[in-house]
């Protein structure tokens, strides 16, 4: 693993799990705690005064990146938040459905339930198949369970457990010309693949900001299109509930104060963007195609160690990619093999079983174990081929001792 990239990761651990919590580099914490200084050192003055304009500069150059109108974009916290706040500002009928897929994050799953439980409504659960073979099996099987009394579709642009990148424009379109509202769970879209959300045209959009974009913990913004934008309101309800307009959208009023927190994580985000462009001549494009050719590389090292097969074409893969690994795992096994690698081996990589709780039907067992690997540009292939060692080696042991005997 490079480290002469500006990251502070630690050398002795191969990282190969940026798509959980990213990794952020010392030049945009250095920009966090400059403004954090310009916080502390006045905070009245900086949150009444100088906060307003640096949140509307952060917020359009974010929005300029995302190819969105910068007046439907909210800065949230994470795509976990967007995602509820989207749910629990909308009501729903009971017998109405809300679609999502068995590939969605387990989080953003049990909001859907738990709305749902709510409202009387009923979780529909498209299943995509794995592996996979062409984006048009997931747009099919999406498009399939729409029903007249679907009123909301929940999908992920890339999938977390599965590293998906799902045709989201030909899906959003399809949904739409049903009726159906789509909520797009972007978690990993931004800084992996190109967001245009404005010819997207979504009706709800979130995404991380310290993910891909390599942006501090806790910077996350949510896009609503404008159409939809007087019937969203955040988690919390404040002061900009009934402040007097003055030429603004209640949208902006209620979004941008909704108590004392910390805004550096959001005022950084622009700055995160800039650094992360000037990496490479090429700019955000050569980035991502940078870190999709070593993902590809990575995966096809293991799966050739491994003996496995990957789980979805180059086509539908970005920065990060799964394997489903030889052999059954109930969840605690899962964790122990992915504890063993960190603590033993010192490879920082997500190990799980597919699909999540979530996701599953009553009493059904996960139906494979995966592996996700990621690639950011401090990885190189030697990480990879330390993954594929340590793995192997441990999968043989696995399967040299052998199932647990039946009790008698």
């Amino acid at each position: 693993m490079r480290t002469d990239l500006g990251w502070r990761l630690d050398p002795a651990v191969t990282f190969l799990n940026h798509g959980s919590y990213g990794a952020c580099p010392e030049a945009v914490l250095a920009s966090q705690r400059t403004w954090r200084d310009r916080l502390e050192s006045e905070p009245v003055r900086f949150m009444e005064r100088i906060l307003p304009d640096a949140l509307a500069d952060a917020r359009d150059r974010v929005a300029a990146f995302l190819g969105a109108d910068p007046a439907g974009l909210a800065f949230v916290s994470n795509a976990t938040s967007g995602v509820n706040t989207v749910l629990r500002s909308l009501r729903f009928e009971p017998g109405d459905e809300l679609l999502a897929t068995d590939h969605e994050y387990n989080a953003t799953l049990n909001a859907l339930a738990a709305i749902a439980e709510r409202d009387g409504a009923r979780v529909v659960v498209a299943r995509i198949p794995v592996p996979i073979d062409d984006p048009s099996q997931a747009f099919d099987a999406i498009l399939a369970a729409v029903t007249p009394r679907t009123r909301l579709a929940l999908v992920s642009h890339i999938t977390s457990p599965t590293a998906l990148v799902l045709p989201i424009e030909r899906i959003v379109a399809g949904l739409e010309s049903r009726g159906v509202d789509t909520l797009v769970d972007a978690a990993h879209a931004p800084g992996m693949v190109p967001v245009d959300l404005d010819a997207l045209g979504a009706a709800y959009w979130t995404g991380n900001g310290h993910k891909w974009l390599c942006g501090p913990k806790g910077s996350a913004v949510l896009w609503v299109r404008a159409d939809r934008r007087d019937r969203i309101h955040p988690l919390v309800i404040s002061h900009g509930a009934n402040e007097p307009l003055e030429g603004r959208e209640r949208f902006r009023l209620e979004f941008d104060w909704t108590g004392t927190g910390d805004p550096t994580p959001a005022l950084a985000l622009a700055d995160a963007i800039d650094w992360m462009a000037a990496q490479d001549p090429g700019g955000w494009p050569a980035i991502m195609a940078a870190n999709h050719a070593l993902a590809m590389a990575g995966r096809d090292h293991l799966a050739t160690t491994l003996g496995v097969a990957p789980i979805a074409p180059d086509a539908m893969t970005g920065s990060m990619a799964a394997l489903s690994l030889p052999g059954s795992r109930d969840e605690a096994a899962s964790r122990a093999l992915q504890r063993d690698l960190t603590d033993l081996d010192g490879i920082q990589v997500p190990i799980m079983p597919w699909p999540v709780r979530a996701a599953r039907r009553a009493d059904d067992a996960p139906a494979v174990t995966l592996l996700r690997i990621s690639a950011q540009r401090y990885n190189e292939r030697a990480d990879y081929e330390r993954l594929a060692e340590a793995l192997a080696r441990r999968l043989a042991a696995e399967e040299a001792v052998g199932p647990a005997p039946d009790p008698l």
